[in-house]
């Protein structure tokens, strides 16, 4: 209180020794993460992507990103789309994914109009409710393609190397639905907890990272209404270290 600081300042003129002894004061926190562990985080959307290895066709990789909130991504801008091709997604080498290219399912599809002469058609977003308005180029047709189909469904191409990733360089394919490819999924950022769970929308939680004494309130995928609570030292310990995921929890380092 200012009342009690300015009583010690004014005895300390009189000639008296001042001490002041802090314990633990609170300072600003940054929280470092708004997506689960394995997401990337995009500022500009408030969205988080992640890719997904294990090779599934089209339909199966639409349920696997429903079932983490999300959906096959669909790009609202260039800047997104930039973002993504800027990333490296740690990919392991599988049979489906060569070592200097990538290639992703993505939210769109490709609906064929003419047969003729040559294959004419339309992109489509793949789920009403989208809110994207980034539509991609013509297409690269992929070689697996069925003669009857008349859907096609989106792959991105992006490219391993460093130059060519961090200039952008992409394709975009047309390719049988049924084919097995890795994919990117798309959902909302969230409040993920200190022990990286997800938090639900109104719910009390300590964000990630480090104070762990705090406590918020998750909305909107934010923590806002944070309080925070401060520990006295331990007793009769004179080195010691904090847990760094649970409150007011100490190891005594003395001998």
């Amino acid at each position: 209180g200012k009342e009690n600081v300015d009583s010690w300042h004014n005895r300390g003129r009189g000639g008296e020794t001042t001490r002041f002894h802090t314990v633990n004061v609170a300072q600003p926190v940054r929280f470092s993460r708004k997506c689960p562990t394995g997401w990337h985080h995009y500022e500009g959307t408030a969205s988080c992507y992640r890719v997904y290895l294990n090779g599934e066709n089209y339909w199966d990789a639409v349920q696997t990103c429903q079932r983490v909130n999300g959906s096959l991504a669909t790009f609202t801008a260039d800047q997104e789309l930039r973002f993504i091709l800027a990333q490296e997604w740690d990919l392991e080498e599988k049979a489906f994914v060569r070592k200097d290219q990538r290639r992703f399912w993505v939210g769109y599809q490709y609906v064929i109009t003419n047969r003729n002469h040559s294959l004419e058609g339309h992109w489509e977003v793949a789920y009403k409710g989208s809110s994207e308005v980034f539509l991609p180029p013509d297409p690269i047709f992929g070689s697996a393609m069925a003669e009857k189909e008349n859907v096609l469904c989106a792959q991105l191409q992006c490219f391993h190397f460093p130059t060519l990733r961090h200039h952008g360089l992409h394709s975009w394919y047309a390719e049988n639905c049924y084919e097995k490819s890795s994919f990117l999924c798309k959902r909302s950022q969230t409040c993920v907890d200190i022990k990286d769970n997800i938090v639900d929308e109104g719910y009390y939680f300590t964000p990630k990272g480090n104070d762990p004494c705090l406590s918020c309130t998750c909305h909107n995928g934010e923590p806002e209404m944070c309080v925070a609570a401060l520990c006295e030292r331990p007793q009769g310990c004179q080195q010691y270290r904090k847990d760094p995921k649970e409150c007011c929890k100490f190891t005594c380092l003395d001998p």
